[in-house]
């Protein structure tokens, strides 16, 4: 079967500054359980905000590193997951389920990509 990563994006100027509620992080806890359990989740995890962040970039054969915030970004990676699903349709069905535990006031994107085998 195939291996997707989902790439969370979210928002910061929208996020809210305590973070996720409680009742938020039920519900993904509950879902993430669900997709263990189903043997379709194998790895998630979140990220801290991108003004910890570093960026390491290179150019030219230079190297440059800027740390955070970096104030050209609007959306940013919050967290991922590695998901493992029969194909596209079942991925998108668990993506969705995944953005609707988030209360209305979240802006989140998921960007799904097929991990290359081999």
């Amino acid at each position: 079967m195939p291996r997707y990563m989902t790439l969370v994006r979210i928002d910061e100027s929208k996020a809210p500054a305590e973070g996720p509620s409680e009742a938020l992080m039920q519900r993904m806890g509950e879902l993430i359980e669900e997709m263990t359990k189903a043997g379709v989740l194998l790895d998630t995890g979140g990220l801290h905000p991108s003004s910890e962040g570093t960026r390491v970039h290179y150019e030219n054969g230079e190297i440059t590193v800027t740390d955070g915030p970096f104030t050209e970004s609007k959306e940013v990676i919050g967290g991922y997951a590695i998901i493992q699903a029969k194909d596209r349709a079942e991925i998108l069905e668990w993506t969705k389920r995944f953005l609707k535990v988030h209360e209305e006031h979240w802006t989140v994107t998921s960007e799904i990509r097929e991990i290359a085998e081999g």
